[in-house]
């Protein structure tokens, strides 16, 4: 019989997956995979489990949020050998789940865990850590893990919303300079991120509709510093709009990226609090996890990965 290990955090979102654990046990045991269930006890324990674990699973299941999420990757990336995870999402925004067509339906989401196919998608390694999605600094990074738990659960995006309104007046600008292929941008930012996913923050195709997984490349976006109330006017209506706007924004593909700035800046890690440095090097580790998918979502990564391919000859023309 196959094991498995089933990791899940039980504050997740609103507690969704209690009612549903021995339906998600049932899929999980007519797949024919002997279960190890774990709930996560404490921050970073799902990570802990997955780094300390002996058994010789054939997948590592986990169930929460993006947080969650990603400390079983962090912890799966640091192991010799390596096991396809399955996601079963159940937290407020779930990016990088929307991303890979996983479906927010907690029965169809553990049926693809444990019937899908493995699709090996990037990694990103930040200094000595790692991410699933995104890296970001700047402006609102850190409403998601400021944010009270019990506040996500009954507001959902909103909470986000108003997290953020709190500090609207209140903008950080950090010079930064930013090294990548070659080339060198330094400028005064007030917001950055490094992104694997067509979904951030919950709102879609801000960076762009064509995204591949497993390209090797991250997609970066920059915004500057704005200097006056009308240049805040127009980056905020280019978002709305979910388009690059060149006069404040810097936007590019890169395997690559240092960050060097004057001074420490706190970033962001898939929504967790991923430290304060002042020197940061970015790598994509090119199809470094096998994520579980359905089988009909193959096909349609593989149709994205060759649109940016073509997108990005059109861009060298």
């Amino acid at each position: 019989m196959k094991k498995m290990l089933f990791v899940y955090n039980p504050n997740a979102g609103t507690g969704m997956l209690k009612p549903k654990l021995s339906d998600v046990l049932d899929i999980f045991v007519k797949a024919g995979y002997e279960v190890t269930v774990y709930p996560t006890q404490k921050y970073h324990d799902a990570l802990a489990k997955t780094l300390s674990y002996t058994t010789e699973y054939d997948i590592v299941v986990c169930s929460g949020g993006d947080g969650t999420l990603d400390e079983v990757v962090t912890g799966m990336s640091q192991r010799e050998k390596k096991v396809p995870v399955g996601y079963i999402p159940a937290g407020t925004t779930n990016d990088f789940a929307s991303s890979l067509h996983i479906s927010k339906n907690m029965l169809e989401a553990a049926d693809t865990a444990a019937n899908g196919v493995p699709f090996p998608c990037d990694v990103g390694r930040f200094n000595d850590d790692y991410f699933v999605y995104i890296a970001a600094f700047g402006l609102f990074t850190d409403v998601s893990y400021e944010t009270k738990q019990s506040m996500k659960n009954v507001l959902g995006h909103l909470a986000y919303v108003l997290e953020g309104t709190k500090r609207i007046f209140n903008i950080p600008s950090y010079h930064i300079k930013v090294t990548h292929d070659g080339g060198v941008i330094e400028d005064d930012f007030v917001y950055g991120m490094v992104t694997n996913s067509r979904s951030v923050g919950g709102f879609r195709s801000i960076i762009g509709r064509n995204v591949a997984f497993d390209d090797g490349v991250f997609e970066v976006t920059l915004i500057k510093t704005p200097v006056n109330p009308m240049e805040l006017n127009e980056i905020v209506a280019s978002l709305v709009i979910k388009q690059i706007d060149s006069k404040h924004m810097y936007s590019f593909r890169s395997g690559h990226i240092r960050f060097e700035s004057d001074e420490e800046i706190p970033w962001t890690l898939d929504g967790e609090f991923g430290g304060i440095h002042d020197e940061v090097d970015v790598q994509n580790i090119k199809q470094g996890l096998e994520i579980m998918v359905q089988p009909s979502s193959l096909g349609h990564l593989e149709r994205k990965k060759e649109l940016v391919r073509k997108e990005e000859e059109k861009e060298a023309l």
